[in-house]
């Protein structure tokens, strides 16, 4: 049975991220210093060190994403979970917003009619917001699979972070994902294999927002 260890509260976080480095040094994994950050949050939110492997970056997609988000950018989520867990205040900081249309009556509607998920609909009237989109997707492929249409008609996100997790296509959305995004140059962050979800993509939203307050300091 494990002793339990008192911290301070306010030592909670710095703790964890001392253990995951740690357990990481004994796996002889060293993670490359521009994604360390993204990949330590989400470890740290999962508890999963299968992260530090799966976890996909096209190549300076970390330093494109810190601009894009000093430049004010919007961040469009699949769940109200994400909404919710990205850091409203450090985004609305650098000027940018976070937006979730699932509960949209519209994208409901349309959804019904088209006999489409409102997550696929639900990027489609992203592309009505008059500033640079990074999408974060952890839940629905269907979102990824969306993404890839508008990009071929045109609507082009400055990034996709594209993490769903589950079961039905869930591996072939991020396939898919990640060859559009190849072809129409847009940086991406995915996850291989059937792991990720609406924590994960919170995590790596903040990771990098705490990596663009932290250099302005």
């Amino acid at each position: 049975m494990k002793s339990f260890k008192h911290v301070l509260p306010m030592d909670i976080e710095k703790e964890s991220f001392r253990i995951i480095g740690e357990e990481l040094s004994k796996m002889n994994i060293a993670l490359p210093d521009d994604r360390a950050d993204v990949i330590m949050r989400v470890i740290h939110t999962t508890a999963d060190f299968d992260y530090a492997s799966t976890l996909v970056f096209s190549g300076g997609c970390i330093e494109k994403a810190c601009e894009l988000l000093k430049a004010g950018s919007h961040i469009i989520t699949d769940t109200n979970m994400s909404l919710s867990g990205i850091n409203r205040k450090a985004l609305s900081s650098l000027g940018g917003d976070v937006h979730c249309f699932m509960a949209d009556e519209t994208v409901a509607a349309e959804a019904k009619n088209r006999s489409l998920t409102r997550a696929f609909v639900s990027m489609e009237k992203a592309f009505s917001i008059d500033a640079p989109l990074i999408f974060a997707v952890g839940n629905a492929p269907t979102a990824l699979v969306s993404l890839c249409e508008q990009m071929k008609i045109g609507n082009v996100p400055k990034l996709v972070v594209g993490v769903p997790v589950g079961f039905v296509n869930v591996e072939a959305s991020k396939d898919m994902l990640e060859l559009t995004c190849k072809e129409y140059d847009v940086p991406y962050i995915i996850n291989k294999g059937r792991k990720g979800g609406s924590t994960v993509a919170v995590a790596i939203c903040n990771a990098l927002l705490y990596m663009v307050n932290s250099s302005r300091k």
